[in-house]
């Protein structure tokens, strides 16, 4: 039996997909907190993933000296943060506080969603062989 074609572990999986390709970004934007210019960048939301309503697009260096980065995963839009809190003189908009925040918040959901990954697989060998 293949867990991935139930939906709750298809949509567990998925998940961890997208918080991934979010902390990816939100590295980069971290590895950038001192390039001039560097505009802060998150991923499109969860619900936008799983509508299908975000096109592919991979991130794009707008100056030389940027870090390059690698495409995320299929589906994940990524865009130019519109909640930065502020930019810098040199007209960065990354703020270091914010990017904590939100890796702490990625590794929360990501926590969240191997729990219930075990616990759905737990579940399932409950079911098939009435034990633990």
């Amino acid at each position: 039996m293949q867990l991935d074609n139930l939906s709750f572990f298809n949509l567990a999986s998925e998940r961890m997909r997208w918080l991934s390709a979010r902390q990816q970004v939100v590295s980069e934007n971290i590895a950038n907190s001192d390039t001039p210019g560097y505009r802060a960048r998150e991923v499109s939301g969860f619900d936008e993933l799983m509508s299908d309503a975000a096109p592919m697009q991979g991130l794009t260096r707008t100056r030389a000296n940027h870090i390059a980065g690698t495409t995320p995963e299929a589906g994940v839009r990524v865009q130019d943060d519109p909640e930065a809190w502020e930019a810098s003189i040199d007209g960065n908009t990354v703020v270091l506080e914010q990017q904590m925040m939100k890796a702490s918040d990625i590794a929360d959901g990501y926590r969240l969603a191997a729990d219930l990954y075990q616990k759905g697989h737990e579940l399932l060998t409950l079911a098939a062989t009435g034990r633990r």
